[in-house]
């Protein structure tokens, strides 16, 4: 069974994924990438352009879905990021406040303090939702 998933990133670090066709989690740590199996989904969400920003982005920037389950240490010098290949699929961000009132994922009081684990579990419901959004 495949499962959906939503990672927090920059939408700068997003961007650089798509160019490699690789998936990062959690500044490079291998623990999220290994909860993630073959054929799951990957929904990238960008609460900023850049990392340190502090003026809001609020995206989902990018979808793709996991071809294996092969996960590699990448060598950039003093970075060692643990990363996995991703099949990305072309579409547009969303912003999150067109969708916040149809997600479950923010109909609970404070939902977005789960944001700061890095990668959550996304529903079906969720995942098709944003999918149809980014145009997919």
């Amino acid at each position: 069974m495949t499962r959906g998933w939503l990672g927090v990133v920059s939408a700068a670090h997003v961007r650089r994924g798509i160019e490699l066709g690789v998936a990062q989690i959690n500044h490079g740590k291998r623990a999220p990438l290994a909860r993630m199996r073959a054929g799951d989904t990957l929904i990238y969400y960008s609460p900023t352009e850049q990392r340190g920003d502090h003026t809001p982005y609020r995206h989902f920037t990018a979808i793709g879905s996991f071809p294996d389950d092969d996960i590699w240490q990448s060598d950039e010098g003093s970075f060692r990021p643990f990363r996995r290949r991703i099949d990305y699929l072309p579409g547009t961000p969303a912003p999150l406040d067109e969708l916040r009132a149809r997600l479950h994922l923010t109909q609970e009081p404070n939902w977005g303090y789960q944001l700061r684990y890095g990668l959550l579990p996304l529903d079906t419901h969720d995942v098709q939702t944003i999918t149809e959004a980014m145009g997919v």
